[in-house]
This record gives structure tokens, sequence and C-alpha cells, in this order.
């Protein structure tokens, strides 16, 4: 037990930080380019038109219902998305019932133009959603286990971070001091600017994370009340949301009222241009159930719904009032989320989130730097110092390679969209490999080297592969794709200073780490 509070907590932020750092790294860098999914995924589909045709929403409601009731005639739900300001394609959805002989239930997706209502053929990929997926469901391993891993690492997250705020006496003071070239002391500096930087970010993106599964976590508590199985978990659901459940199939046959009439009285009570998505359960059915829902998008994720009678268009329910609570909860989950973030409010996030991602792998390094002189070359030294170099600057190459990959993988092959994530992490494990066969200071240069070409050359890439290239992107004004491009090609040159950097200040920050640290550092060194 360590002699003072504060050096307890020293301790337990270091190695709470440390025995998860990696996964939170993984979590915070694919997290934070969920920010950007939507974008993301345009660039990784070029064949996409660059400017969106005028379409009418309920030419555009007859083109989709027509559609999924020759592609799914049988379904339980239906699902129409319009499209908006990030998204400009009409989205189907469809669920199918279980089979009588046991099967699962099976769904089937399709992205329409909105104009013409004609299917429109993208290359298959995982896009920016595969990354933002990444972040809480990991990959190669079943989502409840994933969720799991990823709510108790949040958890350490949270602990590491209120730890870490008790042991900073001079927090305030520590947001304004970076001394460069001073090793081991630059390390500490960085990850405590980086900390304070975006300390209210950070407190919220982690604490809204584990409220997310919350019913998970707490699965004990919702089945002392509404007992086990999925039933109960639904009737959960219902009641914490204040929704009414749908109804069973009549196995009547009744033919489904009119859409258009529907969508001007939701329109005409959530605003023009303001419905989002419409609902349709047990279609063909005389207890079919017409959800439309929309609205201004806010941190609250509060969405106006009106339910209807899907055979006599009877109003049956609309949005109600929420507890507060629920508000609450709601809003954290909202701001956890920033759907409701314009353009630069996502520039804040996405920035805040790099500066998370830097400031988990600063302490990673911070960890290795201080014990390089008194742990020598022992076993564990080793292993932290190898995975620091194979996931720091080799998970940034791994999210490159899905880049190149999306280019460079024909595009009609089978399973495309997996072979891209299986590129990724097959770049990864050969930067792990890299980095356990290399000197360790040869591994952190060559990798960040190898990071800086990744990202940069990628515009070339993009330039040689389709016509959507920064020659055509920027006169045409398509920021996103531009955007996308620029941004890439900002990170290489990032990657490509650091690496330079790294190679002519290496002698210099080993002297440094061995002299002794100031006395305003040594309590915060023997707290760990």
């Amino acid at each position: 037990m360590k002699a003072t509070f504060r050096q307890s907590m020293g301790w337990l932020h270091t190695w709470v930080g440390l025995v998860v750092g990696w996964v939170l790294f993984f979590m915070f860098l694919t997290g934070t380019a969920g920010y950007f999914d939507e974008e993301i995924g345009r660039w990784m589909q070029p064949e996409r038109p660059f400017a969106q045709a005028a379409w009418s929403m309920d030419d555009a409601a007859i083109l989709g219902l027509g559609r999924l009731a020759a592609a799914a005639p049988k379904a339980e739900r239906w699902f129409i998305g319009f499209p908006d300001h990030r998204s400009p394609d009409l989205y189907l959805f469809w669920r199918n019932p279980p089979e009588p002989d046991g099967q699962d239930a099976t769904s089937g997706s399709e992205t329409l133009d909105p104009a013409t209502g004609t299917p429109v053929e993208y290359r298959d990929t995982g896009g920016g959603q595969l990354l933002y997926r990444m972040h809480w469901r990991l990959h190669y391993m079943p989502v409840r286990t994933a969720e799991w891993i990823v709510g108790a690492c949040t958890m350490f997250m949270f602990v590491a971070m209120l730890t870490g705020v008790i042991i900073h006496k001079r927090i305030f003071r520590d947001f304004f001091t970076f001394r460069p070239r001073k090793g081991q002391r630059s390390w500490l500096d960085a990850h405590n600017v980086l900390s304070v930087m975006a300390l209210p970010f950070h407190l919220m993106i982690t604490w809204s994370g584990l409220l997310f599964f919350g019913y998970l976590y707490m699965a004990p508590v919702v089945a002392a009340s509404y007992g086990f199985g999925e039933a109960a978990q639904q009737t959960y659901f219902d009641e914490l949301f204040g929704r009414d459940g749908i109804p069973a199939r009549a196995i009547v046959a009744a033919p489904l009222t009119p859409l258009q009439p529907l969508l001007r009285a939701a329109e005409s009570r959530m605003g023009a241009g303001q419905v989002r998505f419409v609902n349709v359960y047990n279609p063909g059915d005389a207890n079919a159930r017409i959800v439309i829902a929309g609205g201004p998008l806010t941190p609250s994720r509060h969405r106006t719904e009106m339910t209807f009678d899907g055979a006599t268009g009877e109003l049956l329910r609309a949005s109600v009032p929420r507890s507060a609570p629920l508000v609450t909860y709601q809003t954290l989950l909202g701001l956890h989320e920033g759907l409701f973030a314009g353009p630069v409010l996502r520039w804040v996030y996405f920035l805040s989130g790099l500066m998370g991602t830097a400031m988990i792998g600063a302490g990673l390094v911070l960890w290795t730097t201080k014990r390089r002189a008194k742990s020598g070359d022992t076993f564990g030294f080793r292993l932290v110092e190898r995975l620091n170099i194979g996931t720091i600057a080799g998970l940034p190459v791994a999210i490159a390679a899905y880049f190149w990959a999306n280019r460079l993988i024909p595009v009609g092959i089978e399973g495309r969209a997996a072979w891209e994530a299986q590129a990724m992490f097959i770049a990864w494990a050969v930067m792990l490999a890299h980095a356990f066969i290399r000197p360790a200071s040869r591994g952190w240069a060559e990798q960040l080297w190898v990071a800086a070409g990744a990202f940069s050359l990628l515009p070339v890439l993009n330039a040689l592969t389709t016509d959507k290239h920064l020659g055509v992107t920027l006169p045409a004004g398509a920021w996103e794709l531009a955007g996308f491009d620029l941004t890439v090609l900002a990170f290489g040159i990032a990657f490509a200073v650091v690496a330079w950097r790294f190679g002519h200040r290496r002698r210099s920050d080993t002297a440094h780490d061995e002299k002794a640290w100031t006395p305003a550092h040594q309590e915060t060194e023997a707290a760990e």
C-alpha cells in the first residue's frame, strides 16, 4: 500500500491505464472516425453521383413501398429512410418472420435513387459504419462478449480519469506546460496537456458510453422487476421509452392505407422536410401499424413519432412528453453519438476524439519511457514497448490499409466488404509482428514512416483508380469527398513530421531519460 492517498491514486492510475490502454486506444481511434462515418462511406463508394436529383417525399414513399412489396411481401416489418443532407439515398430495410421450421428471422436492405426508385449498385463496403461499430463491437467475436469487454475497459477508463484528476495538484497549470525535447518530461507534459484540454469531452464520452449498455450490465435489476426472456425485455424497453407494443398479426388480409395523407399529417406536426423515416409493421394485415418519425435533430435524441392504424389510417398515438430521467439518459446518449452536430461541432467532436486517442497513446509511451532505465530489458518491459509500437503506430497503418483495400480489391468479388476489414486486421498483425522483430527505436521510426506514406498516398491512389479526385471534387464543391482526401493528406504529413523528429530526437531523449526528476515531479513518480 502506498504511503499517501495521492500516491495510491497514482499507482492505480498507472496500472489501470496500462492494463486496458491498447483496447482503449482502439476504441477511441475507431470511435473518433465514426463521427464522419457517412462521409467516409461516401468516399468509399466513388460510384455515387455528385449531385442529388430533385425528389418528392410522396413519390419516394410510393416507390419505396412498391419495392418493399415486391422484395419482401411476407415481411413483418418494412423501413423507409428518406434522404438527408449527409445521406442522399432512399434506404429500404425489411425483416422477415422466423420460418415455421425453426430457422431464424432473415432481413434485407436496398438503396434506391429517390427520384427514379431504381436500385443503385455501389461497391460492397463496410464504409465508415464498420469503423464506428468496431469501437464497441470490436471484431471477430460475439456481440455480447464484445459489449462486456468494452464495458469493463470503459469503467477502467473512467477510474483512470478520476484518479488522474486526483494526482494532479496543478491540473490547470499543467494545461499551459509543455517542455519539448525533454524526453520523459515531454511525454508527461503531452499526456497532461491532452488530458486537461479535452477533459469535459473525455468525462462525457466515457460516462455516457457506460450508460449505453446499462441494461446489460445491470440485467439482474431489470430481471427482478420484469422477469427473464425476450418478452420481458421487450416489455421493459416499451415502458422505458413510453411506447405501445406492436400487436401480433391478426392473420386477416387488409390493404395498406395510402401513405401520402399520413406523411402530410406528420409533416404538418414535425415541420417541412423533417420527416426522417417510416416503419410499417405487419404490412398487408388488419393489425398493420405505420410509425412515422422525424423532427429536428437534438442532443436529447428526441424524435416526434406518430403511430397510425395501417388499415384505416387512424392516428392512434403521438409522441408524449418524456420523464426527466429518460430525457437525461437520452441526452447523454445523444451527446455521445453526436448525430445532432452540424459541420463545425462535428469537427470539434472529431478533434476532441483525436486528443483522447493521443492522450492514451502518450500515457502508454510514458510508462515505458519512465521505466527504461529502471526496469532494464525485462520481458514485461519489452512486451509493453512492442505492443505500444504495434498499436500506436501500427493501428493507424491498419486503418489506412482498410482504405487502400477499398480501392484495390476488385469491385465484384464475393464478400468484398469482409475482405476490406480483413485487410485492416492483416495489416495490423503485420505491424505487430514487425514491432516484435525490429529494435524498438527502429520499429517506431519505420512504422511512423509507413503510416506517413500510407495516408499521404491515398489521394494519389484515389486519383489513379476513380474520377472523384481532388482535381474534380474541389472545383465541384464536393467537400465530403475533397475533405476526406485533404484530411488523410494532413494525417500523412503529420506522421511524416513525427517520424522525422523522432529520428532526430532519439538520442537526446535517451540522455534526458537518464537524468533525475525535478522535485516537482518526484511525488508523482513515487506514487507510481
